[in-house]
């Protein structure tokens, strides 16, 4: 490596750093605003009100993540996020993973058509889907629970995931397939003991991604969802406004707590997101 920059130009080490420069300050723009989320989660009220604007906490307080936590509607908001999100996904992932397998290692008969479908799936708005949904769960009694809003995202994120998915099932090799029958393994051992594994990148990634759309939701969960206790944390944050005024340092830190997951889940699981959005896009 240092043998190459060696032997660069002084005008593609001029180039280099301008890029850099620029990368550089493109991740301060797309970062500041998580920064300023936390930096006013630790404020004191006093200083979050104030005239003047400071870019750090002065008076450094945890009391707005105390008070969050400290609160029974927070909890039960919490509670409700994480048990739709989970939901969500668990129901994404078994139709999905099994609906790509089947597209991408048989011939089905109308594949090109169901692909489509997907894709003009993935086009629908959530508000054009609510008012049949509305009528479809209230006729099954699903309003107020929590399979409702888990059915309606998985059905946007299942399009997601099968077309994901098939160009990873169709670039297996299928002499593993083979090996694995030679094995005694029947086709559900092999889809779990062989296919699974083979394209983990692939399923990492959508794994997180139908984890998210669940996390995130606010329109199907206010919807189907008519108990206010049975909400998720993306609709409660309006509590922080009353009429004494809004207390942004408590609204930062619930903010902070709402994307906490979403940071940790792309820290952690990077690469294999990178390499799962890519990896099946080309055939080999």
């Amino acid at each position: 490596m240092k043998e190459k920059m060696k032997y660069r130009s002084p005008r593609e080490k001029r180039r280099n750093i301008i890029l850099c420069i620029i990368a550089l300050l493109l991740a301060i723009a797309f970062l500041f605003p998580l920064y300023w989320i936390l930096c006013m989660s630790f404020k004191s009220d006093s200083e979050s009100f104030g005239k003047i604007v400071t870019y750090y906490p002065h008076n450094f307080t945890v009391q707005p993540w105390i008070e969050n936590f400290s609160d029974k509607d927070f909890l039960a908001s919490l509670k409700n996020s994480t048990c739709i999100a989970l939901m969500s996904m668990c129901i994404s992932m078994v139709l999905g993973v099994t609906a790509a397998y089947g597209m991408g290692r048989y011939k089905v008969p109308g594949s090109k058509g169901f692909m489509l479908s997907f894709l003009v799936t993935q086009m629908l708005p959530a508000s054009l889907m609510l008012t049949p949904m509305y009528l479809i769960f209230s006729k099954l009694h699903l309003l107020g629970t929590y399979i409702g809003p888990a059915l309606a995202i998985a059905s946007g994120s299942v399009p997601f995931i099968v077309v994901t998915l098939r160009p990873y099932f169709k670039n297996v090799p299928t002499a593993l397939d083979d090996a694995a029958r030679i094995d005694g393994c029947n086709v559900l051992q092999s889809f779990i003991r062989i296919m699974i594994p083979a394209i983990k990148t692939g399923i990492i990634t959508v794994l997180v991604i139908s984890f998210l759309n669940g996390w995130n939701d606010l329109a199907y969960s206010m919807t189907f969802n008519v108990k206010p206790e049975m909400r998720p944390l993306t609709a409660n944050i309006y509590r922080f406004q009353n009429k004494y005024g809004t207390k942004w340092n408590c609204i930062m830190a619930y903010g902070a707590i709402l994307v906490l997951p979403v940071i940790l889940l792309f820290v952690f699981l990077q690469k294999y997101i990178v390499s799962g959005m890519t990896a099946g896009a080309v055939k080999e």
